[in-house]
Order: C-alpha cells, then sequence, then structure tokens
C-alpha cells in the first residue's frame, strides 16, 4: 500500500493543488493545508492507520479503516449545511478535499454554551440516512449479546440495565434511519468564515439521534470536578433543549454507551455520568 506522503504527492499533481502549510498528522488523518488552482483555500485529508510510532510520516500507510468509509457520502449529503464542505473525493485511496476552517474548536467555549451549539448542528445534520450507512441497531445487537458474556467494570445494575435497553433499542424501528455524525464532540466542531461554527471528522450510521449526546458527557470530563452531577446534567439538558430530543430516550442512550465505553474509557467516569443523567 502507499504511503501518505507518496499517496498526497499524487493527489498534489492530479488535482493541481499547492501546498500551503504544515500537515497536521492526526490518529488516522493526514491533513494538509492546499491552495486549489483557483488559489481557494482548502485541505486534503488523507485516512491512515500508524504502524509504528506516530511522527515518522513516511512509515505509515493507508489501509481500509471502517469509520472513515462513508465519509464522504455523509459530507455529500450535507453540502455543507451545518458541515464542512467537500470539495472532491478519491474514496478509493481515502482521500478528501476539504472547505479550510479555521483552527479553533469548541474546546475554548463554556462547556454548556458549546452543548447547545452542538445541539443546533444536530437539527441540520439529522436528515434522512443513505442506504450504504453501517445500520446502528446492528451495533446494539452485538452490545447486547457482548454484555450478556462479558465482565464489564461496572455495578452490576448498570450492566443488567444497559442489556435490557440495548435488546429494546435493537428492535426499536427508530434506531435506523438517520444519518447521524455519531462523534460530534468538542474538537470536532470548528469555526469557520461563512458559518460560526461547522462539524467536521463524521463517522456516519443510519442510527437515532438520540445516540449522539454521550460524547458531549465524557470529552472535557476534567472540567467537572467538584460538582460531576450537576456540570454533567447541565451539559446534557443544554444539548437536549437545542435539539429537541426525547429526554428519556436520550437518557437510555447515554446510560447504554457509558456501560459500552467502559473498556476503553476509565470505568468511575462512566459510572458518574450514567447516574448523573438519572438522578
Amino acid at each position: 500500500m502507499m504511503a501518505p506522503v507518496a499517496l498526497t504527492d499524487d493527489l498534489l499533481a492530479e488535482w493541481d493543488l499547492r501546498v500551503d502549510g504544515a500537515p497536521m498528522r492526526g490518529r488516522t488523518a493526514v491533513v494538509t493545508p492546499v491552495l486549489t488552482a483557483d488559489d481557494v483555500p482548502a485541505v486534503l485529508k488523507v485516512s491512515t492507520r500508524s504502524l509504528v510510532p506516530r511522527g515518522l510520516l513516511n512509515h505509515q500507510v493507508v489501509v481500509p479503516h471502517p469509520e472513515a468509509e462513508h465519509e464522504h457520502l455523509a459530507l455529500k449529503r450535507w453540502a455543507g449545511d451545518g458541515a464542512v464542505e467537500l470539495l472532491r473525493a478519491d474514496p478509493g485511496r481515502w482521500a478528501l478535499l476539504l472547505e479550510r476552517l479555521e483552527y479553533r474548536d469548541l474546546r475554548e467555549e463554556w462547556d454548556v454554551a458549546a452543548c447547545e451549539v452542538v445541539g443546533d448542528l444536530y437539527r441540520r445534520l439529522h436528515v434522512p440516512a443513505l442506504p450504504q450507512l453501517r445500520t446502528l441497531s446492528s451495533s446494539v445487537a452485538r452490545w447486547a449479546e457482548e454484555l450478556a458474556r462479558a465482565e464489564v467494570a461496572m455495578p452490576p445494575r448498570l450492566v443488567q440495565q444497559a442489556m435490557s435497553i440495548a435488546r429494546d433499542l435493537a428492535g426499536d424501528p427508530a434506531t435506523d434511519g438517520t444519518l447521524i455524525h455519531t462523534d460530534l464532540h468538542y474538537e470536532n466542531v470548528l469555526a469557520a468564515e461563512r458559518e460560526p461554527w461547522l462539524a467536521i471528522d463524521p463517522k456516519p450510521m443510519s442510527g437515532d439521534p438520540h445516540y449522539e449526546v454521550a460524547p458531549l458527557l465524557w470529552n472535557r470530563f476534567d472540567e467537572l470536578a467538584g460538582d460531576v452531577r450537576r456540570g454533567t446534567r447541565a451539559r446534557f439538558h443544554a444539548v437536549v433543549d437545542a435539539a429537541g430530543l426525547d429526554e428519556d430516550r436520550a437518557r437510555d442512550w447515554v446510560v447504554l454507551r457509558m456501560v459500552v465505553a467502559a473498556d476503553d474509557l476509565d470505568p468511575t467516569r462512566c459510572v458518574a455520568i450514567a447516574k448523573a443523567v438519572q438522578d
């Protein structure tokens, strides 16, 4: 497979682009500021997976990255309405040419106000799903099975509650059918010239809008020190109100996602959030 540097060089030539800044290397992509032939600022994003320590860019290779597989479809569907605009795509090479945004995200904003911004974006991004997308219900059915047989570092009561929620949601028609971003947290919303804020980096699915809330609760968690319950509930209600979501359904999704996430996040954090939204 071709290394991102070589692939980027090929795309620069094929798409008549000029480098306009240092590349930004993330866990799953290399993003290079460029200018188009018409001197329009843009960025060239090439999805990657690192096989060696980060920073050795020439030793990364482009591989199928499931979360990025349908990113271009979601961005094309949104057509810049609430999200970064897609200018060109080569899905076979995991490459996107995107509108260039500012290097300022929602981490600099008050967390409750930031949740309101994201809630407003939900209203625009949650449109009918595309048929190519993976379904959320298939993931939820798998979670129900895994929770039933795995040892989860969470209180048994919460695990049992999550299993019951998962079984109900797996068979609920409303669990699928809406284009959802799935990872719209503070760092995935950037300031822009044409709008105050735009979403980036979707990992799209056909799902339920209420699924979206949890990342706003588990990110920037250290800021809640001293009163986790109050801070978590303030964020939860801010995004639910701004997006016009059903509070009970959003709460169920938060509980389920926090139990499922316990293997990847600090279990103490997961328990605190799951309890806070239910107190």
